[in-house]
Protein backbone atom coordinates (compact mmCIF):
# COMPACT_ATOMS: atom_id res chain seq x y z
CA UNK A 1 0.00 0.00 0.00
CA UNK A 2 2.53 2.38 0.87
CA UNK A 3 4.11 1.84 -2.89
CA UNK A 4 0.71 2.99 -4.38
CA UNK A 5 0.13 6.05 -1.98
CA UNK A 6 4.10 7.19 -2.64
CA UNK A 7 3.43 6.49 -6.37
CA UNK A 8 -0.20 8.55 -6.73
CA UNK A 9 1.83 11.52 -5.25
CA UNK A 10 4.72 11.59 -7.26
CA UNK A 11 2.37 11.74 -9.85
CA UNK A 12 0.25 14.97 -8.32
CA UNK A 13 4.05 16.47 -7.61
CA UNK A 14 5.13 16.12 -10.77
CA UNK A 15 2.50 17.59 -12.60
CA UNK A 16 2.22 20.25 -9.81
CA UNK A 17 5.40 21.40 -10.10
CA UNK A 18 5.93 21.19 -13.71
CA UNK A 19 2.56 23.40 -13.64
CA UNK A 20 4.20 25.70 -11.33
CA UNK A 21 7.43 26.67 -13.07
CA UNK A 22 5.12 27.44 -16.07
CA UNK A 23 2.20 29.48 -14.48
CA UNK A 24 0.84 30.42 -10.92
CA UNK A 25 -1.38 30.43 -8.53
CA UNK A 26 -1.36 33.95 -7.41
CA UNK A 27 -1.95 35.78 -10.83
CA UNK A 28 -1.32 39.82 -10.76
CA UNK A 29 -4.20 41.78 -9.94
CA UNK A 30 -5.57 39.13 -8.34
CA UNK A 31 -9.46 38.58 -8.42
CA UNK A 32 -11.54 35.88 -8.61
CA UNK A 33 -12.09 35.64 -12.93
CA UNK A 34 -7.96 35.91 -12.92
CA UNK A 35 -7.74 32.82 -10.27
CA UNK A 36 -10.50 31.21 -12.27
CA UNK A 37 -8.25 30.91 -15.07
CA UNK A 38 -5.23 30.11 -13.57
CA UNK A 39 -7.39 26.93 -11.68
CA UNK A 40 -9.11 26.12 -14.19
CA UNK A 41 -5.26 25.38 -16.37
CA UNK A 42 -4.01 24.10 -13.34
CA UNK A 43 -6.86 21.68 -12.50
CA UNK A 44 -6.92 20.62 -16.09
CA UNK A 45 -3.75 19.57 -16.08
CA UNK A 46 -4.02 17.26 -13.12
CA UNK A 47 -7.44 16.13 -13.56
CA UNK A 48 -6.24 14.81 -17.94
CA UNK A 49 -2.53 13.82 -16.17
CA UNK A 50 -3.59 11.59 -13.70
CA UNK A 51 -6.14 10.32 -16.08
CA UNK A 52 -3.87 9.39 -18.29
CA UNK A 53 -1.54 7.72 -16.33
CA UNK A 54 -4.77 5.49 -15.66
CA UNK A 55 -5.15 4.79 -18.95
CA UNK A 56 -1.79 3.37 -19.11
CA UNK A 57 -1.92 0.97 -16.47
CA UNK A 58 -5.16 -0.26 -17.61
CA UNK A 59 -2.73 -2.18 -20.50
CA UNK A 60 -1.48 -4.48 -17.71
CA UNK A 61 2.07 -3.12 -18.27
CA UNK A 62 4.41 -6.32 -17.05
CA UNK A 63 7.02 -4.40 -17.13
CA UNK A 64 6.03 -1.89 -14.05
CA UNK A 65 4.89 -5.09 -11.86
CA UNK A 66 8.40 -5.45 -10.46
CA UNK A 67 8.25 -1.78 -8.91
CA UNK A 68 4.76 -1.78 -7.30
CA UNK A 69 4.58 -5.49 -6.36
CA UNK A 70 2.54 -6.82 -8.74
CA UNK A 71 -0.91 -6.09 -11.40
CA UNK A 72 -2.96 -6.28 -8.17
CA UNK A 73 -1.20 -3.10 -6.51
CA UNK A 74 -1.32 -1.32 -10.28
CA UNK A 75 -4.95 -2.20 -10.07
CA UNK A 76 -5.60 -0.55 -6.99
CA UNK A 77 -2.75 2.67 -7.98
CA UNK A 78 -5.62 2.14 -11.20
CA UNK A 79 -8.56 2.97 -9.14
CA UNK A 80 -7.03 6.11 -6.97
CA UNK A 81 -5.83 7.70 -9.66
CA UNK A 82 -9.58 7.31 -11.10
CA UNK A 83 -11.47 8.89 -7.84
CA UNK A 84 -8.59 11.02 -7.92
CA UNK A 85 -9.47 12.28 -11.77
CA UNK A 86 -12.97 12.30 -10.85
CA UNK A 87 -13.20 14.66 -8.10
CA UNK A 88 -10.36 17.11 -9.53
CA UNK A 89 -13.17 16.63 -12.49
CA UNK A 90 -15.79 17.79 -10.32
CA UNK A 91 -13.83 21.07 -8.97
CA UNK A 92 -12.95 21.87 -12.72
CA UNK A 93 -16.36 21.74 -13.79
CA UNK A 94 -17.75 23.54 -10.90
CA UNK A 95 -15.44 26.57 -11.25
CA UNK A 96 -16.26 26.89 -14.99
CA UNK A 97 -19.82 26.56 -14.82
CA UNK A 98 -20.77 27.21 -11.13
CA UNK A 99 -19.23 30.91 -12.06
CA UNK A 100 -21.52 31.13 -15.54
CA UNK A 101 -24.38 30.32 -13.38
CA UNK A 102 -23.06 33.10 -10.49
CA UNK A 103 -22.90 35.63 -13.61
CA UNK A 104 -26.32 34.35 -14.25
CA UNK A 105 -27.10 35.44 -10.75
CA UNK A 106 -26.00 38.91 -10.73
CA UNK A 107 -23.11 37.62 -7.92
CA UNK A 108 -20.42 38.53 -9.73
CA UNK A 109 -19.56 40.47 -12.85
CA UNK A 110 -18.27 39.26 -16.01
CA UNK A 111 -15.10 41.16 -16.72
CA UNK A 112 -14.23 42.74 -20.10
CA UNK A 113 -12.28 40.75 -22.24
CA UNK A 114 -10.20 42.14 -24.86
CA UNK A 115 -10.58 41.56 -28.70
CA UNK A 116 -7.78 39.46 -30.01
CA UNK A 117 -6.74 40.11 -33.29
CA UNK A 118 -6.60 37.06 -35.59
CA UNK A 119 -3.51 38.71 -37.38
CA UNK A 120 -1.29 38.35 -34.06
CA UNK A 121 -1.97 34.58 -33.57
CA UNK A 122 -0.08 32.25 -35.42
CA UNK A 123 -1.78 28.91 -37.42
CA UNK A 124 -1.97 26.90 -34.87
CA UNK A 125 -2.88 29.17 -32.69
CA UNK A 126 -5.50 30.78 -34.28
CA UNK A 127 -7.24 27.08 -35.08
CA UNK A 128 -6.92 26.22 -31.59
CA UNK A 129 -8.92 29.51 -30.52
CA UNK A 130 -11.38 28.51 -33.29
CA UNK A 131 -11.75 25.35 -31.39
CA UNK A 132 -13.12 26.47 -27.95
CA UNK A 133 -16.58 26.76 -28.07
CA UNK A 134 -16.38 22.95 -29.57
CA UNK A 135 -13.68 21.66 -26.88
CA UNK A 136 -15.36 23.25 -23.83
CA UNK A 137 -19.33 21.38 -24.91
CA UNK A 138 -17.60 18.25 -25.80
CA UNK A 139 -15.75 18.54 -22.13
CA UNK A 140 -18.69 19.59 -20.33
CA UNK A 141 -20.64 16.03 -21.78
CA UNK A 142 -17.60 13.82 -21.64
CA UNK A 143 -17.33 15.38 -18.15
CA UNK A 144 -20.90 14.08 -17.12
CA UNK A 145 -20.47 10.64 -18.61
CA UNK A 146 -17.19 9.88 -16.71
CA UNK A 147 -18.83 10.45 -13.77
CA UNK A 148 -21.44 7.98 -14.31
CA UNK A 149 -18.87 5.49 -15.56
CA UNK A 150 -16.58 6.02 -12.53
CA UNK A 151 -19.24 6.45 -10.11
CA UNK A 152 -20.46 2.74 -11.48
CA UNK A 153 -17.06 0.78 -11.06
CA UNK A 154 -16.62 2.41 -8.16
CA UNK A 155 -20.33 0.75 -6.58
CA UNK A 156 -19.43 -3.42 -5.86
CA UNK A 157 -22.81 -4.10 -6.14
CA UNK A 158 -22.90 -3.22 -10.00
CA UNK A 159 -22.92 -6.63 -12.02
CA UNK A 160 -19.10 -7.53 -12.91
CA UNK A 161 -19.96 -8.06 -16.71
CA UNK A 162 -22.09 -4.98 -16.57
CA UNK A 163 -18.90 -3.00 -15.10
CA UNK A 164 -17.00 -4.95 -17.62
CA UNK A 165 -18.73 -3.70 -20.95
CA UNK A 166 -19.41 0.24 -19.36
CA UNK A 167 -15.83 0.25 -17.69
CA UNK A 168 -14.68 -0.01 -21.52
CA UNK A 169 -16.33 3.39 -22.48
CA UNK A 170 -14.55 5.26 -20.30
CA UNK A 171 -11.39 5.19 -22.78
CA UNK A 172 -14.38 6.16 -25.51
CA UNK A 173 -14.90 9.53 -23.03
CA UNK A 174 -11.17 9.44 -22.66
CA UNK A 175 -10.36 10.56 -25.78
CA UNK A 176 -13.10 13.40 -25.73
CA UNK A 177 -11.30 14.81 -22.64
CA UNK A 178 -7.96 14.57 -24.58
CA UNK A 179 -8.76 17.04 -27.28
CA UNK A 180 -11.13 19.02 -24.85
CA UNK A 181 -7.39 19.50 -22.94
CA UNK A 182 -5.12 19.57 -26.00
CA UNK A 183 -7.21 22.43 -27.37
CA UNK A 184 -8.37 24.89 -24.02
CA UNK A 185 -5.06 24.08 -22.26
CA UNK A 186 -2.58 27.18 -22.82
CA UNK A 187 -0.85 27.75 -25.62
CA UNK A 188 2.40 28.81 -23.61
CA UNK A 189 2.73 25.33 -21.63
CA UNK A 190 3.32 23.73 -24.53
CA UNK A 191 6.97 25.41 -25.08
CA UNK A 192 8.03 24.27 -21.72
CA UNK A 193 8.27 20.66 -19.59
CA UNK A 194 4.81 20.89 -18.05
CA UNK A 195 3.77 21.04 -22.01
CA UNK A 196 6.48 18.17 -23.16
CA UNK A 197 5.09 15.91 -19.96
CA UNK A 198 1.21 16.55 -21.09
CA UNK A 199 1.74 15.81 -24.63
CA UNK A 200 3.07 12.99 -24.16
CA UNK A 201 0.54 11.64 -21.54
CA UNK A 202 -1.93 12.54 -24.39
CA UNK A 203 -0.41 10.85 -26.85
CA UNK A 204 0.31 7.66 -24.68
CA UNK A 205 -3.16 7.67 -22.98
CA UNK A 206 -5.18 7.91 -26.49
CA UNK A 207 -2.88 4.78 -27.74
CA UNK A 208 -3.93 3.10 -24.58
CA UNK A 209 -7.67 4.28 -25.33
CA UNK A 210 -7.57 3.20 -28.82
CA UNK A 211 -6.01 -0.55 -27.36
CA UNK A 212 -9.01 -0.63 -25.33
CA UNK A 213 -11.47 -0.23 -27.87
CA UNK A 214 -10.24 -2.73 -30.11
CA UNK A 215 -9.61 -5.45 -27.33
CA UNK A 216 -5.81 -5.21 -27.98
CA UNK A 217 -5.17 -4.76 -23.84
CA UNK A 218 -2.76 -8.08 -22.99
CA UNK A 219 -2.91 -9.77 -26.72
CA UNK A 220 0.16 -10.64 -26.53
CA UNK A 221 0.07 -12.71 -23.49
CA UNK A 222 -3.25 -14.35 -24.24
CA UNK A 223 -2.78 -18.22 -25.66
CA UNK A 224 -5.84 -20.46 -26.14
CA UNK A 225 -7.03 -23.58 -24.30
CA UNK A 226 -9.73 -26.52 -23.92
CA UNK A 227 -11.31 -27.16 -20.50
CA UNK A 228 -10.02 -30.68 -19.61
CA UNK A 229 -11.46 -31.33 -16.20
CA UNK A 230 -13.99 -30.24 -13.89
CA UNK A 231 -13.88 -31.24 -10.13
CA UNK A 232 -17.19 -29.62 -7.89
CA UNK A 233 -16.91 -29.47 -4.60
CA UNK A 234 -20.46 -28.57 -3.02
CA UNK A 235 -20.56 -27.86 0.35
CA UNK A 236 -17.78 -25.31 -0.18
CA UNK A 237 -19.17 -23.95 -3.55
CA UNK A 238 -15.67 -24.29 -5.35
CA UNK A 239 -15.34 -25.45 -8.44
CA UNK A 240 -11.84 -26.64 -9.62
CA UNK A 241 -11.20 -26.04 -13.66
CA UNK A 242 -8.35 -27.85 -15.16
CA UNK A 243 -7.59 -26.18 -18.86
CA UNK A 244 -4.86 -27.46 -21.01
CA UNK A 245 -3.04 -24.86 -23.24
CA UNK A 246 -1.55 -24.96 -26.49
CA UNK A 247 1.65 -23.31 -27.35
CA UNK A 248 2.82 -20.49 -26.28
CA UNK A 249 2.47 -19.79 -22.53
CA UNK A 250 5.39 -18.60 -21.10
CA UNK A 251 5.40 -19.99 -17.44
CA UNK A 252 4.20 -19.12 -14.70
CA UNK A 253 4.99 -19.02 -10.95
CA UNK A 254 3.10 -20.41 -7.84
CA UNK A 255 1.32 -17.64 -6.61
CA UNK A 256 0.70 -16.00 -10.09
CA UNK A 257 -2.66 -15.44 -11.65
CA UNK A 258 -4.62 -15.19 -15.26
CA UNK A 259 -7.51 -13.80 -16.68
CA UNK A 260 -9.67 -16.23 -18.17
CA UNK A 261 -12.41 -15.96 -20.74
CA UNK A 262 -15.12 -18.32 -21.31
CA UNK A 263 -17.66 -16.32 -22.60
CA UNK A 264 -16.82 -13.31 -24.96
CA UNK A 265 -19.95 -11.30 -23.66
CA UNK A 266 -18.96 -11.94 -20.07
CA UNK A 267 -15.36 -10.90 -21.16
CA UNK A 268 -12.04 -12.01 -18.86
CA UNK A 269 -12.60 -12.77 -15.20
CA UNK A 270 -8.75 -12.90 -13.29
CA UNK A 271 -8.42 -16.24 -11.23
CA UNK A 272 -5.18 -17.27 -8.79
CA UNK A 273 -3.55 -20.27 -10.99
CA UNK A 274 -3.94 -23.43 -8.38
CA UNK A 275 -0.93 -25.62 -9.74
CA UNK A 276 2.54 -25.32 -10.31
CA UNK A 277 3.56 -25.12 -14.27
CA UNK A 278 4.69 -28.62 -15.84
CA UNK A 279 5.44 -28.13 -20.35
CA UNK A 280 5.24 -31.33 -20.70
CA UNK A 281 1.16 -31.33 -19.91
CA UNK A 282 0.84 -27.34 -20.02
CA UNK A 283 -2.04 -27.44 -17.72
CA UNK A 284 -3.50 -25.07 -15.16
CA UNK A 285 -5.71 -25.42 -12.69
CA UNK A 286 -7.84 -22.51 -11.46
CA UNK A 287 -10.39 -22.77 -8.51
CA UNK A 288 -13.45 -20.43 -7.92
CA UNK A 289 -15.86 -20.08 -5.24
CA UNK A 290 -19.41 -18.86 -5.93
CA UNK A 291 -19.46 -15.14 -5.08
CA UNK A 292 -21.35 -13.30 -7.34
CA UNK A 293 -23.64 -13.95 -10.55
CA UNK A 294 -20.63 -15.16 -13.30
CA UNK A 295 -18.81 -17.91 -10.52
CA UNK A 296 -22.27 -19.40 -9.55
CA UNK A 297 -22.96 -20.05 -12.57
CA UNK A 298 -19.63 -21.65 -13.79
CA UNK A 299 -20.74 -25.11 -12.59
CA UNK A 300 -23.47 -24.89 -14.55
CA UNK A 301 -21.92 -23.73 -17.70
CA UNK A 302 -18.55 -24.98 -18.16
CA UNK A 303 -17.82 -28.37 -19.98
CA UNK A 304 -15.36 -30.43 -20.49
CA UNK A 305 -13.70 -29.39 -24.06
CA UNK A 306 -15.20 -26.18 -24.53
CA UNK A 307 -12.55 -23.74 -25.34
CA UNK A 308 -11.38 -21.02 -23.36
CA UNK A 309 -8.65 -18.34 -23.49
CA UNK A 310 -6.37 -17.57 -20.98
CA UNK A 311 -4.31 -14.53 -20.37
CA UNK A 312 -1.16 -13.75 -18.24
CA UNK A 313 0.51 -14.21 -15.94
CA UNK A 314 0.57 -11.38 -13.64
CA UNK A 315 1.58 -10.82 -10.33
CA UNK A 316 4.49 -10.74 -7.90
CA UNK A 317 3.21 -12.80 -5.20
CA UNK A 318 5.66 -15.52 -5.73
CA UNK A 319 6.79 -16.63 -2.39
CA UNK A 320 10.61 -15.30 -3.43
CA UNK A 321 12.15 -13.90 0.23
CA UNK A 322 15.19 -13.63 1.91
CA UNK A 323 13.60 -15.37 4.96
CA UNK A 324 14.55 -18.73 6.12
CA UNK A 325 10.83 -19.45 7.59
CA UNK A 326 7.68 -18.38 6.36
CA UNK A 327 3.53 -18.03 7.74
CA UNK A 328 0.82 -18.76 4.82
CA UNK A 329 -2.21 -17.81 6.00
CA UNK A 330 -5.00 -18.68 3.34
CA UNK A 331 -8.53 -17.88 4.13
CA UNK A 332 -11.13 -19.56 2.63
CA UNK A 333 -10.13 -19.46 -0.81
CA UNK A 334 -7.03 -17.84 -0.36
CA UNK A 335 -6.00 -20.90 -0.14
CA UNK A 336 -5.47 -21.19 -3.71
CA UNK A 337 -2.08 -19.97 -4.72
CA UNK A 338 -0.49 -21.28 -1.62
CA UNK A 339 -2.23 -25.09 -3.19
CA UNK A 340 0.38 -24.10 -6.16
CA UNK A 341 3.47 -23.55 -4.23
CA UNK A 342 2.56 -26.85 -2.43
CA UNK A 343 2.94 -28.51 -5.70
CA UNK A 344 5.92 -26.69 -7.05
CA UNK A 345 7.50 -27.13 -3.37
CA UNK A 346 7.07 -31.07 -3.54
CA UNK A 347 8.76 -31.06 -6.99
CA UNK A 348 11.97 -28.39 -5.73
CA UNK A 349 12.39 -29.69 -2.06
CA UNK A 350 12.43 -26.07 -1.06
CA UNK A 351 14.95 -26.06 2.61
CA UNK A 352 12.51 -23.11 4.07
CA UNK A 353 10.32 -24.06 6.90
CA UNK A 354 6.27 -23.08 6.27
CA UNK A 355 3.48 -23.36 8.61
CA UNK A 356 0.39 -22.96 6.41
CA UNK A 357 -2.48 -21.15 8.49
CA UNK A 358 -6.28 -22.55 6.45
CA UNK A 359 -9.09 -21.31 8.63
CA UNK A 360 -12.23 -21.82 6.60
CA UNK A 361 -15.85 -21.28 7.56
CA UNK A 362 -16.89 -24.39 5.56
CA UNK A 363 -15.51 -27.55 5.77
CA UNK A 364 -15.32 -30.72 3.25
CA UNK A 365 -13.69 -33.58 3.85
CA UNK A 366 -12.58 -34.67 -0.01
CA UNK A 367 -11.34 -31.10 -0.22
CA UNK A 368 -9.47 -31.29 2.61
CA UNK A 369 -7.88 -34.54 1.97
CA UNK A 370 -6.42 -33.14 -0.79
CA UNK A 371 -4.74 -30.35 0.99
CA UNK A 372 -3.59 -32.77 3.27
CA UNK A 373 -1.72 -34.65 1.04
CA UNK A 374 -0.26 -31.52 -0.72
CA UNK A 375 0.77 -30.40 2.59
CA UNK A 376 2.58 -33.18 3.48
CA UNK A 377 4.57 -34.23 0.17
CA UNK A 378 5.60 -30.54 0.46
CA UNK A 379 7.09 -30.84 3.68
CA UNK A 380 4.60 -27.96 5.62
CA UNK A 381 3.05 -28.17 8.64
CA UNK A 382 -1.14 -27.51 8.44
CA UNK A 383 -2.73 -25.59 10.65
CA UNK A 384 -6.34 -26.11 9.88
CA UNK A 385 -9.34 -24.14 12.04
CA UNK A 386 -12.75 -24.23 11.29
CA UNK A 387 -14.67 -21.36 12.43
CA UNK A 388 -17.58 -23.08 14.06
CA UNK A 389 -14.92 -25.44 15.99
CA UNK A 390 -11.67 -24.00 16.30
CA UNK A 391 -12.75 -19.94 16.65
CA UNK A 392 -11.26 -17.04 14.63
CA UNK A 393 -7.24 -16.75 13.60
CA UNK A 394 -5.67 -13.68 14.77
CA UNK A 395 -2.03 -13.16 15.28
CA UNK A 396 -1.54 -14.47 18.77
CA UNK A 397 -2.96 -17.51 17.80
CA UNK A 398 0.14 -17.46 14.71
CA UNK A 399 2.65 -15.86 17.06
CA UNK A 400 1.82 -18.98 20.21
CA UNK A 401 1.88 -21.64 16.92
CA UNK A 402 5.38 -20.48 15.30
CA UNK A 403 7.15 -19.33 18.14
CA UNK A 404 10.04 -18.33 15.77
CA UNK A 405 7.67 -16.18 13.70
CA UNK A 406 9.78 -13.25 14.26
CA UNK A 407 12.42 -14.16 11.72
CA UNK A 408 9.55 -15.17 9.23
CA UNK A 409 7.77 -13.63 6.37
CA UNK A 410 4.01 -13.74 6.34
CA UNK A 411 2.23 -14.24 3.16
CA UNK A 412 -1.27 -13.73 3.23
CA UNK A 413 -4.32 -14.51 0.88
CA UNK A 414 -7.43 -14.11 2.04
CA UNK A 415 -10.72 -11.52 2.77
CA UNK A 416 -9.26 -7.78 2.51
CA UNK A 417 -10.20 -6.61 5.76
CA UNK A 418 -8.59 -9.60 7.75
CA UNK A 419 -5.46 -8.87 5.87
CA UNK A 420 -4.97 -5.57 6.76
CA UNK A 421 -6.08 -6.70 10.84
CA UNK A 422 -3.02 -9.35 10.47
CA UNK A 423 -0.54 -6.54 9.13
CA UNK A 424 -1.18 -4.45 11.70
CA UNK A 425 -1.10 -6.61 14.55
CA UNK A 426 2.06 -8.14 13.51
CA UNK A 427 3.45 -4.78 12.54
CA UNK A 428 2.42 -3.48 15.76
CA UNK A 429 4.20 -6.50 17.41
CA UNK A 430 7.84 -5.46 15.53
CA UNK A 431 7.49 -7.35 12.31
CA UNK A 432 9.14 -5.21 9.17
CA UNK A 433 5.95 -4.20 7.29
CA UNK A 434 8.38 -5.93 4.32
CA UNK A 435 7.91 -9.03 5.44
CA UNK A 436 4.28 -8.75 5.08
CA UNK A 437 3.13 -9.49 1.62
CA UNK A 438 -0.33 -9.52 0.82
CA UNK A 439 -2.45 -10.03 -2.45
CA UNK A 440 -4.75 -7.49 -3.46
CA UNK A 441 -6.90 -9.88 -5.64
CA UNK A 442 -10.03 -7.20 -6.51
CA UNK A 443 -9.93 -5.91 -9.82
CA UNK A 444 -12.28 -2.86 -9.00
Amino acid sequence: MKRITVSLLAVLLLLTGLWLAADTLAPAPFTYFSFRAVFMQYSGVIGIGVMSVAMLLALRPKWLEPHLDGLDKIYRLHKWLGITALVVAIIHWWWAQGSKWMVGWGWLERPVRKPVSGETLGVIEGWLRGQRGVAESVGEWAFYAVVVLIVLALVKRFPYHWFVKTHKWIAAVYLALAYHSAVLTKVEYWTQPVGWLLAVLLLGGSVAALQTLTGRIGAGRKVSGTIDGLTDYPALRVLETAVVLEDGWRGHAAGQFAFVTSDRSEGAHPYTIASAWHPADRRLVFITKALGDHTSRLRERLKIGMPVTVEGPYGCFDFEDAQPHQIWVGAGIGITPFIARLKQRAATQDAKTVDLFHPTAEFDQAAIDRLTADVEAAGVRLHLLVDNKDGRLNGERIRAAVPEWRSASIWFCGPPGFGQTLRKDFLAHGLPPEHFHQELFQMR
